[in-house]
């Protein structure tokens, strides 16, 4: 897959670069695609870096990868964020917008 699907996502040699919205204190867990952003809610709060492992713990989930490969980039402190996942995922994470 050379082309980049969505604008929240960019191709990378052997990565995916996407950009991530949290909404944290949501009611449940869930991801939609937003246009320029991946909206992820979660019912985790922001406070002591519990929004940002249960982000991670939810996308190694979701996506059945390690969660030592999904990488925050930029955006610890921030509702968006940049996460660097392994190209390996690319078809899950479109199965799982697409749903």
């Amino acid at each position: 897959m050379n082309e980049q699907p969505y604008k929240w996502m960019t191709l990378k040699e052997d990565k995916i670069v996407i950009s991530v919205k949290v909404v944290p204190n949501s009611s449940k867990n869930s991801i939609s695609d937003e246009g320029d952003y991946l909206k992820i809610k979660l019912t985790a709060p922001p406070v002591d870096n519990k929004a940002n492992k249960a982000l991670i713990e939810y996308l190694s989930k979701l996506l059945k990868t390690p969660k030592t490969s999904i990488i925050l980039k930029s955006g610890e402190t921030s509702k968006n964020k940049i996460f660097e996942l392994p190209i390996c995922v690319i078809e899950a994470l479109i199965t799982i917008i697409k749903q």
